[in-house]
């Protein structure tokens, strides 16, 4: 286990040092900022309370903005270590391969996660002094803490990409791939085939099932039509009590897509020629 955690201290050290903390967490912040200013404004007039206008807002930038900045940062996690000769090296150390792959991936998710908590936590810190609304508190750290768990997700299948093509380039592309099929293309097929059908070659369960097998949709259901007052301004909540996805059944989705890729990235790199 100090391998596991030797590596991934190496892997947060890259990371602060290739600032990629600090880019993450400036972007992360200002459009945060923007978006709790922004997102309070009509809440006099339409009743909606400030931090339940924050989650949906948060929650749909979140669902585009950390899945593209999670495979940015992992997927020449293990491509590029191979490329640049250090893998072997790496493996002449008394390190298993599975080592390389956890160790790479805590590191990782401390990199996201520390500047996931420093952009949301600077727009928690602004509502925190401009609006009084205590029962607001849950949803939105449950969104901070589901964010980093899909930032997770997408690691794991930066991961699991890296270690199945032989070249850089080739390992960006699949993650740009990856990305538009599971956040943009994913839906617009399943709506398509709803638009199509009208809705009725579907059933609702089916449709649930399709959404929170897509973990960028689970991270969606959970957030918006998890917290009552969320799901409410969101449009959500007759969807909510329609579908049977509980809280918790979406956030085991996220968590499959976890440790699935991760597995895969592992028995992928120990078959794998060096």
């Amino acid at each position: 286990m100090s391998a596991v955690l030797i590596l991934a201290g190496r892997e947060l050290r890259d990371g602060l040092r290739n600032r990629w903390v600090v880019a993450a967490a400036v972007l992360l912040a200002a459009l945060a900022l923007a978006l709790a200013l922004l997102g309070s404004a009509p809440t006099g007039t339409i009743g909606a309370a400030p931090l339940a206008v924050t989650v949906v807002s948060l929650a749909s930038l979140t669902t585009f903005l950390i899945p593209l900045i999670a495979l940015l940062l992992s997927y020449d996690a293990v491509v590029g270590e191979i490329e640049r000769g250090t893998m072997l090296l790496l493996l002449t150390y008394p390190v298993a391969r599975w080592q390389v792959v956890v160790g790479k991936f805590l590191g990782q998710v401390g990199v996201l996660g520390i500047a996931t908590l420093l952009g949301y936590g600077a727009a928690g810190v602004l509502l925190a002094v401009t609006v009084d609304d205590p029962g607001g508190w849950q949803p939105f750290a449950a969104m901070i803490a589901s964010s980093i768990l899909l930032g997770a997700a997408f690691l794991a299948l930066g991961q699991l990409a890296s270690t199945v093509v032989r070249e850089r380039a080739t390992a960006a592309g699949l993650a740009v791939g990856l990305w538009l099929a599971l956040v943009l293309l994913y839906d617009l097929a399943l709506l398509g085939v709803l638009a199509a059908t009208d809705g009725s070659g579907i059933s609702g369960d089916l449709v649930a099932t399709l959404l929170v097998v897509n973990p960028a949709d689970a991270y969606r259901l959970f957030n918006l039509t998890g917290f009552g007052d969320v799901s409410r301004f969101a449009g959500l909540a007759g969807l909510g009590d329609q579908m049977a996805v509980s809280p918790a059944l979406a956030l085991a989705a996220l968590a499959a897509w976890v440790v699935g890729p991760l597995i895969g990235a592992w028995l992928v790199l120990e078959r794998r020629q060096l």
